[in-house]
């Protein structure tokens, strides 16, 4: 089964021989190796590009173990490369795992890292450097750092639902449903049942995710981490704060976590991408809020895994799927909160914070979109609709539904789109 990832294939190709180093990040499992080695090795090898000029190397397995030291990794490369007048790709695959060395002229200065390896590397004209990691500290903010402006990131997610849907075809609301409920790991496509999908699901948090965590970070309490990563599952779509959480687990437990040993798990595991947190901000008053925010799965099948399939709520289900869509397609999002006044129980007139799911900016052009799984009623679609009205301004704005077939503009410029139909129209959010 040919899982076409075009989005991405097109940006190695944008970014091919600009003299910086290519940062393919994202969560492990997710095809990061699968479109530098297969995809993208594919079309060098039919653009004219032999076999001999591409130098891969892959630090999580035995046979390259040597490379994971950056002076040796450097050496090697250049021996290859330096004598030759042919133009040469290096990818390295899980760079995170690479480790730091003495530095051999100075025992006792400064470590050699990756970094220097790439930095290395990346003055040789003949060379392209790419490399694939699965740690967001590692390779987005301190890989900008070390390497000024040096290095491009594509960003790999799991498969979008055009992905998935252009791989397994047939009835359209019968692949979403499978995909509302396994996601997109890219492996799940190769399972033959529903047992089989279910156990890889489960078994890479147990065998990939969490035992990298702990053993990365130095976990000491892994009891913590994971009840943090089972309420995140249960709660994505709702908003929450590490002071909230720590109430939840003393609650349940007895014994207290601070506030902020929940905001360093939690920080471990977005630095692992399996969840993005979402900001609220004041749409009026242009501002951020500190907390409460929302937190997103990075796939909504490792998320249903993770809670054994129950909680299958599709509000919340949809709500993430539509988040997990715009990152994809390299959108900003936020969470717009806007205000109307009401009366409260004293009859006093107040300030009601309403929510808009989802504020999407893209260069200076901002579209406003809320997931509703389901409007039956009047009451119910003034309830989503009516955050719309009160941004004071006129742009576009979208509500997304399972509830209907053909997409509608209503009285007031709404645009009222089936889920599917969203997924799917790539041009249409500019």
């Amino acid at each position: 089964m040919e899982i076409k990832r075009d989005n991405y294939l097109k940006q190695l190709i944008s970014y091919r021989f600009d003299g910086l180093v290519k940062v393919i990040t994202g969560i492990r499992r997710c095809g990061k190796s699968y479109l530098l080695k297969n995809i993208y090795r594919d079309y060098l090898l039919q653009n004219g590009v032999k076999d001999e000029q591409i130098i891969t190397i892959e630090l999580d397995l035995a046979k390259d173990i040597k490379y994971r030291n950056p002076l040796i990794l450097s050496s090697y490369v250049r021996e290859k490369v330096e004598s030759s007048k042919e133009e040469y790709y290096l990818f390295v695959d899980e760079i995170q795992m690479s480790d730091e060395v003495a530095n051999p002229y100075n025992p006792d200065g400064k470590k050699i890292t990756f970094y220097d390896a790439l930095n290395d590397l990346r003055g040789i004209s003949n060379l392209d450097v790419y490399v694939t990691g699965s740690n967001s500290k590692m390779l987005s903010s301190d890989i900008l750092t070390e390497f000024r402006g040096r290095s491009d990131e594509i960003r790999v997610h799991p498969l979008s639902f055009a992905e998935y849907y252009s791989a397994v075809g047939g009835d359209k609301n019968e692949a979403f449903d499978e995909y509302a409920f396994y996601g997109g790991m890219p492996l799940i496509l190769s399972r033959p049942d529903d047992t089989t999908k279910m156990n890889y699901l489960k078994s890479l948090f147990s065998e990939v995710y969490i035992k990298d965590i702990v053993e990365r970070k130095g976990i000491e309490r892994q009891d913590v981490l994971e009840q943090i990563l089972d309420l995140l599952c249960s709660s994505v779509g709702s908003l929450t704060n590490p002071t909230k959480i720590a109430n939840t687990l003393k609650s349940k437990q007895g014994s207290g976590v601070s506030a902020n040993t929940i905001r360093a798990y939690i920080g471990h595991l977005e630095d692992a991408f399996l969840f993005s947190e979402s900001k609220r901000y004041d749409v009026k008053g242009k501002s951020y809020f500190d907390y409460p925010n929302k937190y997103y799965s990075e796939d909504i099948g490792l998320r249903n895994a993770r809670i054994g399939f129950r909680q299958q709520e599709m509000t919340h289900i949809m709500e993430n799927i539509i988040y997990n869509e715009l990152i994809i397609r390299r959108f900003s999002v936020d969470i717009g909160v806007v205000y109307s006044r009401t009366v409260n129980d004293k009859g006093s007139s107040i300030r009601a914070p309403r929510e808009i799911d989802f504020v999407v900016n893209s260069g200076g052009k901002r579209t406003y979109i809320q997931s509703a799984y389901a409007m039956p009623t009047d009451e119910k679609a003034e309830i989503e609709l009516r955050p719309f009205m009160l941004t004071g301004d006129s742009f576009p704005k979208i509500v997304v539904r399972k509830d209907i077939g053909k997409r509608w503009y209503d009285d007031v410029g709404i645009l009222n789109i089936n889920v599917i139909d969203f997924l799917l129209d790539k041009e249409l959010i500019w």
